[in-house]
């Protein structure tokens, strides 16, 4: 006796328990929370240059050492916290990105006072429905959109960093602004 049939899924998914948990029951799942916002748009900008499962292998500590990902918070952070983030080998130690996170964390709290939320702003560029695509393979899937242009062009324009096409493209795949699940993965025009 054979048992069920392996789950479809897209064909980025290593099987790597922490990539399988995270494609099934986050990636492409439309967020509205500011704080779980924050956070993907830290470590978006971590991963640049990096696998993401290097990202989600570190993403427990990231989330002690950034105060749970916290803007306000964040935003206070000093230069002897930024030194104590570089020495850390839980993180990824770039002193770019780690000066990052905090100038993106008082960018954050500006768009926050304005549009009283983050997910407010970043919702309003699709109308606050998801993008759902209907890609039939990886090969389809595109690295950067008129949209990702769009926010990217936004968040530089409002002082944040690390907030390039692809890495925006890839924040808005994660946080459900865009469906890039596959036709035949599973996850696919889920909810």
């Amino acid at each position: 006796m054979t048992g069920p049939e392996p789950l479809a899924r897209c064909g980025w998914v290593t099987d790597d328990p922490l990539y399988v948990e995270y494609h099934d029951r986050e990636w492409g799942v439309p967020v509205h929370d500011d704080h779980r916002l924050f956070e993907m748009l830290v470590l978006e900008g971590a991963q640049a240059g990096l696998s993401w499962l290097t990202v989600l292998k570190k993403r427990a500590r990231y989330r002690q050492v950034y105060a749970g990902f916290d803007p306000a918070k964040v935003a206070r952070f000093t230069p002897a916290r930024n030194a104590k983030l570089l020495a850390d080998p839980g993180i990824i130690r770039n002193r770019l990105k780690v000066e990052a996170a905090i100038v993106n964390a008082r960018a954050f709290l500006a768009v926050q006072r304005e549009h009283g939320t983050f997910a407010a702003w970043l919702w309003s560029f699709v109308d606050g429905e998801p993008v759902r695509n209907r890609f039939r393979s990886l090969r389809e899937v595109p690295a950067a959109t008129p949209l990702s242009d769009r926010i990217s062009k936004q968040l530089k324009r409002r002082g944040f960093k690390f907030v390039g096409s692809t890495i925006v493209y890839a924040y808005l795949q994660a946080v459900g602004v865009v469906d890039d699940h596959v036709v035949g993965c599973f996850r696919h025009g889920a909810r």
